[in-house]
This record gives C-alpha cells, structure tokens and sequence, in this order.
C-alpha cells in the first residue's frame, strides 16, 4: 500500500488557536470593564462586537483546519479521500483505468478521472511540488 497526504498549511492547530482565544478573550474584557468603571459605557459595546467578529472568524478557521486529501493504492484500487470541513468523502478508481490529466499552466489542482468519474485533487500542495506527485502516483497506475 502506497499513501500520499496532503494537509492545509495552518500556523495553529484547533488546541492553540483556543489558549490564544481564550488570553484575547479574557484582556479585552479586562480592558472593556476598566473602561465601564471609568464611566466609559461605549468600550464595552465594541468589545462585545469585537468578540464576536473575532470568534466567527476562528470558527471558521477550525472548521478548515484539519483538511485535508489523501491518496492511497492499495493493489488494483486507487482511493482518494478528501476531508473537507468535517466532510469526508472517498473516491475509488481501478489502477488499470485511472488517468492523471496534467494540470494546466498556473492551475491549482489537478484531476484523476475513469470513465464519468472526475475528482479534482491538490488544492493543498504548491504548484512545484504538482508534477513530482503526479509522476509517483502515475508510476503505479496501470
């Protein structure tokens, strides 16, 4: 069995990205009750609207966080498993009949098809890293 992985490049995992929202979290609360005390009623509106446009924003950010694209030959089966946004989905291809269409210049990603079959793959490697990848895959399809 041959396997290939390709992960989206996040700076944070989930578990991070959580301690440095809960540190923002907790100082601009800090900061908007000072301001309360002081007698400044407007900061603590705009700290409550900050959080909330900031944790839509890491929401969505974690929802993305582990996707990824795998690529496995296992004897006469080739699989494709894409897991998007907590969605997996999983292709399966025959060796014999698959086919790699190359990418065009400057395209993204790329296409393994058999017969009304068409998976677009690659959304998560550079472009130089596309043609080393195809060529490994290609080696063991039939």
């Amino acid at each position: 069995m041959k396997i290939w992985q390709m992960r989206r490049n996040c700076a944070l995992t989930p578990k991070q990205l959580l301690q440095f929202y809960i540190a923002l979290v907790c100082l601009s609360f800090v900061v908007a009750i000072g301001f309360l005390l002081a007698g400044v009623w407007v900061i603590p509106i705009f700290t409550i609207v900050e959080i909330g446009a900031v944790t839509i924003g890491f929401l969505i950010y974690c929802r993305h966080a582990l996707d990824s694209e795998t690529i496995e030959i296992d004897g006469k089966r080739l699989i494709v498993k894409k897991f998007i946004g907590y969605k997996e989905k999983i292709y399966e291809f025959n060796t014999q009949w698959a086919k790699i269409e190359t990418p065009l210049e400057d395209a993204k990603t790329f296409f393994i098809s058999q017969s009304n079959l068409r998976v677009e793959i690659g959304q998560f490697i550079r472009q130089e890293q596309q043609l080393p990848l195809i060529a490994s895959v290609r080696r063991y399809l039939g």
